[in-house]
């Protein structure tokens, strides 16, 4: 029973980092329309960074803060200068950010030697925390905690701001927001770099637990369209489920079955096409 514990709980932690990462994607994708391939990409880059200043500062809040910046602000150039002559046109969408996800992992190599990068834990979250008759590694715990962390801070920026008003309103009918003064450039820009700054983000957090390795920003990618298969279109409350569901599946299908473990992550996926191609909470 413990390792079974073990495993969900495992499962909780990855997870949240999913969340965290997939959050992104699922935003600019459900609310944007915005195909962002290079958004592991993007995850990649920031736990590049967050492995280099930690080493350098041996601060994590530091670390933290400067790796989200260069995602976001790739973002924002991204968004402004060429996502916005491509709305609403996917193919262009994909082709393009798929270039920027292979010259971030060409700087990886350019850079960090293309080595896989696995950033130390902070000291005071090393070791382990004892959760009833077993112990739990601490930084797990701390990943779950900061993906319940940024749902909340998500749930609350769309639901009870301004700028998720704005942000609904451009969503549901834009020309009716642009009659209303709403800057809705201006507003798509902001939301993408935000977006990039959650891949970001999971990059910084997921340096001392997936670490940076060639190959990781297909891997992210490849997860965070599960979620947003699983979750729905667009929908955070979705993603937050697909992740958790699919973080300890993973988690049980590698302790149990590891010769299995493509399949129990791309099954379900296949299952909810097939009967709800709108994914679990999306909508028609």
């Amino acid at each position: 029973m413990d390792i079974l514990l073990i495993h969900v709980v495992n499962g909780i932690s990855f997870g949240a980092l999913l969340f965290i990462i997939s959050s992104g994607f699922t935003l600019a994708l459900g609310m944007m329309q915005i195909v962002n391939i290079a958004h592991g990409g993007l995850y990649l880059l920031g736990a590049y960074i967050a492995w280099t200043v930690w080493g350098a500062t041996g601060s994590f809040i530091l670390t933290i803060v400067v790796s989200v910046l260069p995602p976001m602000i790739v973002g924002i150039i991204t968004q402004k200068w060429l996502l916005r002559k491509f709305y609403l046109q996917p193919l262009p969408q994909m082709l393009l950010t798929m270039g920027i996800a292979l010259i971030i992992s060409e700087m990886g190599v350019i850079l960090w030697g293309g080595y896989p990068r696995v950033m130390a834990q902070p000291p005071s979250l090393a070791g382990a925390t004892r959760l009833g008759s077993f112990t739990f590694p601490t930084y797990r715990l701390f990943i779950i905690a900061a993906g319940a962390g940024v749902a909340l801070f998500l749930w609350g920026l769309l639901e009870k701001t301004r700028v998720g008003a704005y942000v609904r309103a451009c969503v549901d009918d834009e020309e009716m927001a642009r009659s209303m003064g709403v800057n809705v450039p201006r507003l798509f820009t902001f939301m993408f770099g935000f977006t990039c700054l959650l891949a970001g983000l999971g990059g910084a957090i997921g340096a001392a637990f997936l670490g940076a390795y060639q190959g990781a920003e297909f891997d992210i990618l490849f997860l965070s369209l599960v979620v947003v298969v699983l979750g729905g279109l667009g929908s955070l409350r979705g993603a937050l489920i697909a992740s958790l569901f699919i973080g300890i599946l993973d988690s049980l299908g590698k302790g149990y079955y590891p010769e299995l473990a493509h399949f129990t992550l791309s099954a379900p996926m296949l299952i909810v096409l097939a009967v709800k191609p709108t994914g679990l909470l999306g909508k028609a």
